[in-house]
């Protein structure tokens, strides 16, 4: 059965006929198994005992993407506008790994960069109507960057004045050995993460080791309060009535469900 360039590209490129569908999801399931390879091959024992089978299989995923991959440069109307593109530069990243590994060791494990590949899952499963709460979250996000942007800044410097406080303090004696060591310090103890390899030993030490935990639980609920006001304001935006103005008298704020103007009688539609 021969096939045009066109219905090639429609094959690979939409979802909604037998075909295309099928096309899509063999991919998953490349995609799965190319990831669960990886996995596998990290293993000790298992890489000492199937080691030649998950390289024979990492490669034969390698072609098949790499085909792919050309398969649709090919097919693409623009193929800059493939290669650019965010499914574009995925799919390459998908590639490169197994490539690499002729010149760095283990590279080829980075193929689990591959699960980005997934997202088309979105496509196949006609689940596009829940990309705008997607959007909600990164119009939001772009709207309180400046915000965040002074928060980091604000977050630094005090990153920066308590490690130097506590260098100052402990000293290399107590394994604060540099101002960096102590900013690291300061971050781990900021974020409440607390690994302890580096722990304070004397009183004023503690004392400031108290100061900066209790900073951290109310520094961490900033930047969600940023986040949540602006998606409010932004799904207030959303579901707002959307507003016109009269073309014959020039009345504002008639709503576009609205079929006469309020004002002068006259059809808006």
């Amino acid at each position: 059965m021969k096939f045009s360039k066109k219905r090639l590209a429609h094959i690979v490129f939409e979802s909604d006929d037998w075909a295309s569908k099928t096309f899509d999801i063999v991919l998953l399931f490349m995609i799965f198994g190319s990831i669960l390879v990886s996995i596998l091959d990290s293993v000790g024992s298992l890489r000492a005992s199937y080691g030649e089978i998950f390289l024979w299989l990492e490669w034969v995923f390698t072609a098949l993407f790499t085909v792919e991959y050309f398969l649709r440069v090919w097919l693409s109307r623009k193929p800059s506008g493939y290669i650019f593109s965010f499914y574009g530069v995925v799919d390459l990243l998908a590639i490169l790994p197994s490539y690499v590994s002729f010149f760095v060791v283990n590279s080829q494990l980075l193929a689990v960069v591959r699960a980005l590949r997934l997202l088309r899952v979105i496509r196949i499963l006609k689940l596009g109507r829940y990309v705008s709460e997607a959007e909600y979250l990164q119009r939001s996000l772009r709207a309180s960057s400046h915000k965040i942007m002074i928060f980091i800044g604000f977050v630094v410097t005090i990153v920066l004045i308590m490690g130097t406080l506590m260098f100052i303090i402990e000293g290399p004696e107590h394994g604060f050995t540099s101002i960096p060591v102590g900013m690291y310090w300061a971050i781990v103890t900021l974020t409440t993460v607390g690994f302890g390899d580096i722990t304070p030993s004397t009183p004023l030490g503690q004392f400031v080791s108290s100061i900066i935990m209790l900073l951290g639980y109310a520094i961490i609920a900033v930047p969600t309060g940023i986040v949540s006001t602006e998606m409010a304001s932004q799904r207030k935006k959303a579901d707002a009535p959307k507003l016109m103005t009269c073309t014959n008298c020039g009345k504002d704020n008639l709503k576009q469900v609205d079929n006469f103007c309020a004002n002068c009688g006259i059809k808006l539609r």
